[in-house]
């Protein structure tokens, strides 16, 4: 038997042995995750545009678990964190360019700087809301370079 046939017998057999894997996606409910986009954004805009701390973080979970390694654990602690920030960086802004939403997961594509002459920033912010809080974040952020190796934007 050729090392092919072999290899192709070896595979079917092997395809056929394990269980049965099912991508039917869950049904969704729009309505709820457009609600959790419009959390995310009211947010995000007051807490990280107008460096409205408080009262924006009132949908912030107490336990709000974060990803960034810099930022540390829970509402008060993030709160505090970026309280300081702004008040080092009150020009600081994020202007959201896109978003999305699956499930319980909002995500803001965001280009942030820290004043007029600051290239900045592409972000993808990943928050998971549950019971109309934040409960969750990720990040992933680049720096906007000077140059680029293509005509298109990182927006």
């Amino acid at each position: 038997m050729s090392i092919l046939k072999s290899l192709s017998v070896a595979t079917s057999v092997l395809m056929l042995s394990l269980p049965a894997v099912s991508f039917a996606q869950a049904e969704r409910d729009i309505e709820a995750e457009e609600a959790n986009r419009a959390l995310v954004i009211q947010f995000y805009n007051q807490f990280f545009n107008e460096h409205e701390t408080e009262q924006s973080s009132l949908v912030l979970a107490e336990d709000y678990i974060q990803h960034n390694p810099e930022v540390p654990d829970g509402k008060a602690p993030f709160v505090d964190y970026f309280a300081a920030y702004f008040k080092e960086n009150p020009d600081y802004k994020s202007e959201i360019v896109r978003s999305a939403t699956d499930g319980d997961l909002v995500w803001l594509h965001v280009h942030s700087t820290n004043g007029d002459e600051d290239r900045g920033e592409a972000v993808v912010d990943i928050f998971r809301v549950e019971n109309e809080m934040i409960v969750e974040h990720w990040d992933v952020i680049q720096s906007v370079p000077e140059e680029a190796a293509n005509d298109n934007t990182m927006f």
